[in-house]
């Protein structure tokens, strides 16, 4: 299995741009472009609700922290997770010690999203990168994590089963063969791009049909 170094390591909330859009994750991560719209601005804003370090929760024997930097060589990955939720553990196997916090803690990744639940897998690979960051960091196994849904208030479990770590590995590894060949995939037209912030920037609905560069600008100049 690869491990990558320092310098090779991408960012982890891009798992779940190049899941959603191999053209939006390059747009965002290779050519530096970010434009917003109104689901971008709620997702910051519930962002802003919850990335405190400092935050902790002792209620049902839990202890919650915010905003913890993550990383993992085998994913070549690195980031923040949005809160990690550590449950009392009896036993020292597959466990942490925290030094704030005498005894054995289970780590648990949460990602919080201003939206509902989807049909795919889009939030669910974030999810399962940050466990495997955390699995990795500790020498532990994570089963589940929870996405934390602000439109719904609510939390639904994700179990991190066989397919969805090998769809968060063939993702990274997307992420990394496209940023060290430099490559902006091809704009493909779906009813998704109506939602997504760089619509504009791409164009996909111009740019996905088979017409030369000449052929548009004739069209948009006449």
């Amino acid at each position: 299995m690869i491990e990558y170094d320092d310098e090779d390591l991408l960012m982890l909330s891009g798992i779940q741009h190049i899941a959603f859009c191999e053209r939006q994750w390059a747009f965002i991560h290779l050519e530096q472009q970010w434009a917003e719209n109104r689901l971008t601005i709620e997702g910051q804003f519930l962002h802003e609700k919850v990335d405190d370090p400092l935050y902790m929760n002792l209620s049902r024997g839990a202890v919650i922290l915010r905003s913890v930097s993550i990383s993992s060589r085998i994913l070549g990955l690195y980031g923040f997770s949005d809160a990690i939720e550590l449950l009392p553990s009896k036993t020292q196997t597959n466990s942490i010690t925290c030094k704030k916090y005498p005894g054995y803690w289970l780590p648990v990744p949460i990602e919080y999203k201003h939206g509902k639940p989807k049909m795919d897998s889009i939030d669910e690979v974030q999810l399962c990168a940050q466990a495997i960051c955390l699995e990795e960091m500790y020498s532990i196994s994570i089963e589940k994590g929870y996405l934390y849904y602000g439109e719904i208030r609510h939390r639904t479990e994700v179990q991190f089963t066989k397919e969805l770590r090998e769809l968060t590995f063939r993702l990274s590894d997307r992420m990394h063969e496209l940023y060290k060949n430099n490559i902006t995939p091809p704009p493909h037209y779906e009813k998704k791009c109506k939602a997504c912030s760089l619509h504009d920037i791409c164009m996909p609905e111009t740019f996905s049909k088979k017409r030369s560069v000449n052929s548009y600008l004739k069209e948009i100049l006449e």
